[in-house]
C-alpha cells in the first residue's frame, strides 16, 4: 500500500467535506451568529460529535483495527467477519442503552457540559421559544433549555456514527478508504440543505439544524453499510455476547477512547469553561472549524492510513519497514501542516472575516474568533503529530500508555484553562488547549524513542528544518501581501474573496517554491508518492 496515495485519498475526501463544512458554517454564522441560540446549538452538536470523534478517530481505530487485522491474517475473511459481527452486536446494545439514559438525564448532563448556561439568562422574541421555555417549568434560563432540547434531538447521531466507525474500521483494514472518508460529506449536504430549504419555515433555526444532525447520522450509517456489502462483508446482528475477543476489544478500547480523543476531550473542557462567558462557545467553535481543516486533511488522514499499515508490518515482523513508514508519515505531516499553521497565525482575521462576517456575525465576533484561531494555530503541528505517534502504540495493542499521557494532558489543560481564563478569557482556553497538545505529543514521541519504536532517520532530520524555514519565509510573504491587500480586505465581499484567494493561492505557490529551493522536497519524490504500490 502506498501511504501517500492512500492518505491523499482520505485527505481529498476530507478536504471536500471540510470545504462543504465551511459553506455550512458560513450559512450557520449568517443564520445564528454568535448569540444564545448559536451557543445552544453548538453545545448540542459538539456533545454527540465528541463521542463520534472518540469512536471514529480514537477507540475503534486504536483497538478494533489491529484486532480485526489479526483475525483477517490468521483466520481469513470468515474469522474477521465473525469478530466484526460480535463487536457490532455488543456495540449496538450498549449504544441503545447509553442513548436512552442520556435522553432521560439530559437536563442534569447539561450542567456538566455547559454549566454557564444555567447562570446566564437570555431573552428571546421568537414565538417558538415560548414552548421551549416551558420544558422545565420556565425555571431555567432560556439558553439552558434550548441546549437540552437541541441535544435531545441531535443525540441519536452518536448511535449511528459509532456504528459507522465500526464499519469504517472494517473498510480501512481491507484497504478501502474512499467510502469511509466520503461519508462525512453527507452531514454537510444535509445541514446545508436544511438551512436553504427548511429554516425559512421555522421560527427557530437551531431546531431545524438539530434534526439535520440526527438525520445525517442515519444517512452515513446506511451509506457505509452498503459499502461493506459491496466489499463482500455482509454483517448480521447476533445475540450480544462478551466473547474473549470482544473482551479484548473492550480492554483496548476504553483506554483508546481517552488516548485517541485527547484533542476532543481538551476541546470539551474548553467548551465547559467557555460557557461562563457569553459568546465564547461560538467563537471557539468557529476557530475550531478553521484549524480542523488541516488537522482533518493531514493528521486524521495519516492516522487512519498509518494504523492498518503499521499493524500489518509489525505482524509480519518488518520492524525496519514500520520505522520507515513512521518517518515518512512525520515528514509528510510537517510538509503540509507547518505552512498551514504559519498561515493561520499570520492572517487569521482575513480568513474569519471573509468566511463568516455577515448577517448576525459581527466585526467584534471576527476579532474574537481570529484571536482564538491564532492560539490554535501554534498547536496545529502538535495536534497532527499526535496522530502520527499514536499508531506506534495502537498497532502494538498498547492503548494504556497513550491513555496515561492523555490524562496528564487533560489535567494540565483543565488547570491552565481555569487559570488563564481568569486573566485572558476565552483566549486563555485556546492557549491552554495548544499547550496541552504539545505536552501530549512530546510525551508520546519521547516514549516511542525510549522504546526504540521511533527514531528520526537522516532524511527526516535534514528535511524538517528545511520545511520549517520554507514555511517561515512563506509567512513573511503572506504578511507583506496581506498589508498590500488591506484595502481589498476592507472592501466589498467580491474583493474580499479575491484578496483571500490571492493570499491562499500565493502562499501555496511561494511555499512550494521555497521547498524546492531549499531542498525540503524534490519533484521526483513528490511524484513517486502518488504511484500505486503493492
Amino acid at each position: 500500500m502506498n501511504l501517500v496515495r492512500s492518505a491523499t485519498t482520505v485527505g481529498g475526501m476530507t478536504m471536500i467535506s471540510r470545504v462543504m463544512g465551511f459553506l455550512r458554517d458560513i450559512l450557520i454564522a449568517g443564520v445564528l451568529g454568535a448569540g444564545p441560540i448559536a451557543d445552544a446549538f453548538f453545545v448540542a452538536f459538539r456533545f454527540p460529535n465528541l463521542f463520534r470523534r472518540l469512536f471514529a478517530e480514537g477507540a475503534f481505530n486504536a483497538a478494533f483495527v489491529p484486532l480485526f487485522a489479526r483475525e483477517l491474517e490468521a483466520g481469513g475473511e470468515a474469522a474477521a467477519r465473525n469478530f466484526a459481527q460480535e463487536a457490532l452486536s455488543v456495540l449496538l446494545t450498549t449504544l441503545l442503552l447509553f442513548t436512552l439514559l442520556a435522553e432521560i438525564s439530559m437536563p442534569w448532563l447539561m450542567f456538566a457540559i455547559a454549566p454557564g448556561f444555567a447562570e446566564l439568562p437570555q431573552s428571546f422574541d421568537a414565538g417558538y421559544l415560548t414552548y421551549v421555555l416551558t420544558l422545565n417549568g420556565g425555571d431555567m434560563p432560556a439558553k439552558y433549555d434550548l441546549a437540552v432540547f437541541f441535544t435531545r434531538i441531535a443525540f441519536p447521531y452518536l448511535l449511528f456514527m459509532s456504528l459507522t466507525a465500526l464499519l469504517s474500521g472494517v473498510l480501512n483494514s481491507l484497504g478501502r478508504f474512499l467510502a469511509a472518508a466520503a461519508a462525512p460529506i453527507l452531514l454537510n449536504i444535509i445541514l446545508v440543505s436544511a438551512m436553504l430549504v427548511a429554516v425559512p419555515f421555522f421560527d427557530n433555526p437551531g431546531f431545524v439544524l438539530a434534526w439535520g444532525v440526527a438525520v445525517a447520522g442515519a444517512a452515513q450509517f446506511f451509506m457505509l453499510l452498503m459499502a461493506t456489502r459491496r466489499a463482500g462483508f455482509h454483517l448480521h446482528l447476533s445475540r450480544p455476547r462478551l466473547t474473549p475477543k470482544v473482551r479484548r476489544l473492550i480492554r483496548l478500547g476504553i483506554p483508546g477512547v481517552i488516548s485517541g480523543g485527547v484533542t476532543q476531550l481538551n476541546i470539551l473542557v474548553g467548551t465547559i469553561i467557555a460557557s461562563l462567558q457569553a459568546g465564547a462557545v461560538s467563537w471557539l467553535y468557529y476557530a475550531d472549524r478553521i484549524y480542523q481543516l488541516p488537522l482533518g486533511v493531514v493528521g486524521i488522514a495519516i492516522g487512519i492510513v498509518l494504523l492498518p499499515d503499521l499493524s500489518r508490518r509489525l505482524r509480519a515482523g518488518d520492524q525496519g519497514g514500520a520505522l520507515s513508514v513512521q518517518n515518512r508519515s512525520f515528514e509528510f505531516a510537517m510538509l503540509l501542516t507547518l505552512p498551514a499553521a504559519v498561515a493561520l497565525a499570520i492572517i487569521p482575521t482575513p480568513i474569519i472575516s471573509v468566511l463568516f462576517e455577515r448577517g448576525a456575525f459581527s466585526a467584534a465576533d471576527t476579532h474574537a474568533t481570529a484571536l482564538a484561531l491564532s492560539a490554535y494555530a501554534f498547536g496545529l503541528p502538535a495536534f497532527v503529530l499526535s496522530k502520527v505517534f499514536s499508531p506506534g502504540f495502537f498497532a502494538r495493542e498498547d492503548t494504556a500508555t497513550p491513555m496515561r499521557y492523555a490524562l496528564i494532558s487533560i489535567g494540565v489543560n483543565i488547570l491552565l484553562s481555569i487559570v488563564l481564563f481568569q486573566w485572558l478569557g476565552f483566549f486563555g482556553i485556546a492557549l491552554a488547549t495548544t499547550l496541552a497538545a504539545w505536552l501530549n505529543t512530546g510525551l508520546l514521541g519521547a516514549r516511542l524513542m525510549a522504546l526504540d519504536h521511533f527514531k528520526a532517520d537522516a532524511r527526516l532530520r535534514k528535511r524538517v528544518p528545511l520545511i520549517l524555514l520554507a514555511a517561515l519565509l512563506m509567512g513573511a510573504s503572506l504578511w507583506g501581501t496581506a498589508w498590500l491587500l488591506e484595502p481589498w480586505l476592507q472592501s466589498s465581499f467580491g474583493l474580499q474573496v479575491t484578496a483571500l484567494t490571492i493570499l491562499v493561492t500565493g502562499g501555496m505557490v511561494v511555499f512550494a517554491a521555497f521547498c524546492l529551493l531549499t531542498g525540503a522536497i524534490s519533484l521526483s519524490e513528490f511524484k513517486g508518492g502518488f504511484r500505486r504500490k503493492a
